[in-house]
């Protein structure tokens, strides 16, 4: 996981993420009823969206091929956050292992900060030694060059700042975490738009065409990923709404009813939100297309908080007996 060739490929990620994200998983069968269509996971226990930073770098540099992964992130995570597989048994290996690293840190804490991202010049710098052979850089392009690889550092470092440090058991605290982990990669889209917008715009045609000759290259390698297919696609049939299973285990009241069926419209909002800002086409220069993660995640801020404020309203009408029976949906599915 520390090796940034490995981490720089999305199917290798996903790889990674899959199994960790079943390593403590109780829930049964081959997979989880909560996996993305690449393979990987949104949830991978208490923490979302791994490799945030990767996912954003690659869509924004590398492009279409590359993209997908990002892209793939939607209201199946926010339903995953509401309904999540993790008991607290299946939780607790991911803050507690019985084996100790050097000077007691902790293992299982440690790959947790490694899925979070990588803040180091290996892992989280831009390849600036490729970059620079191809476009054969003058000086002030250059100096901008290495202030947009810096700024990479920076961000990353935004997006690692916001991975969980405690369990989470609740559904308005996985919201909430969530929540947090997509504000920081706003804050981190919007560090590095102005040196990126910067250092692309001292470029001539010439080199704008052999910089993202390189991310034609790189794209043929991976393949070619529809980013409408990965964010566009139904929710498979284990996301909808348990609502039978909801009543038989709450026997929830008229008023808790009524607001169930708010946080069930703010779910159907929010979804519909997410699947009105997937792409039609893929972006072709590599600011374009960090503007348009930006605002992909502008959206998905707005239906997370939509359907936070919905969840905290109706988890506030339930007694802690009926948040227990909640809670416990989610881990008792199978795949």
């Amino acid at each position: 996981m520390r090796n940034g060739r490995v981490l720089g490929n999305p199917a290798a990620r996903a790889q990674i993420a899959a199994g960790a994200a079943l390593a403590g998983w109780h829930g049964g069968g081959a997979g989880g009823w909560w996996q993305h269509g690449n393979g990987g996971y949104g949830w991978v226990g208490p923490v979302f969206w791994p490799f945030a930073y990767y996912d954003i770098y690659d869509y924004a540099m590398w492009g279409y091929g590359f993209g997908a992964p990002f892209w793939g992130y939607g209201y199946p995570d926010i339903y995953a956050g509401i309904f999540a597989p993790y008991g607290y048994d299946d939780l607790s290996g991911y803050y507690y292992s019985p084996r100790r690293a050097p000077r007691g840190r902790n293992t299982a804490i440690d790959r947790l900060a490694q899925l979070c991202g990588d803040d180091s010049s290996e892992i989280a710098g831009l390849p600036i030694d490729q970059i620079a052979q191809a476009i054969e850089p003058t000086e002030a392009q250059r100096a901008a060059l290495d202030d947009l690889a810096n700024v990479s550092i920076a961000a990353a470092q935004k997006i690692r700042a916001a991975c969980p440090t405690q369990m989470i058991l609740t559904a308005p605290g996985r919201l909430a975490a969530m929540q947090a982990r997509i504000e920081a990669m706003i804050s981190a889209v919007a560090t590095v738009q102005p040196p990126l917008d910067k250092f692309y715009g001292l470029l001539n045609d010439e080199q704008k065409a052999r910089l993202n000759g390189i991310a034609e290259n790189e794209r043929k390698k991976q393949g070619n990923g529809s980013l409408v297919a990965s964010c566009s696609a139904a929710p498979p049939a284990a996301l909808q709404w348990p609502t039978a299973e909801i009543e038989a285990r709450l026997h929830p009241t008229d008023a808790q009813r009524a607001s169930l069926e708010t946080l069930q419209g703010a779910s159907a909002k929010a979804a519909d939100m997410l699947k009105a800002s997937c792409p039609v086409d893929d972006a072709v220069t590599p600011p374009a297309r960090l503007a348009a993660a930006g605002n992909r995640l502008d959206t998905m801020l707005g239906a997370v908080r939509l359907v936070k404020a919905a969840l905290e309203d109706f988890y506030a009408t339930l007694s802690d007996e009926q948040k227990g029976q909640f809670e416990a949906i989610g881990p008792r599915r199978t795949s």
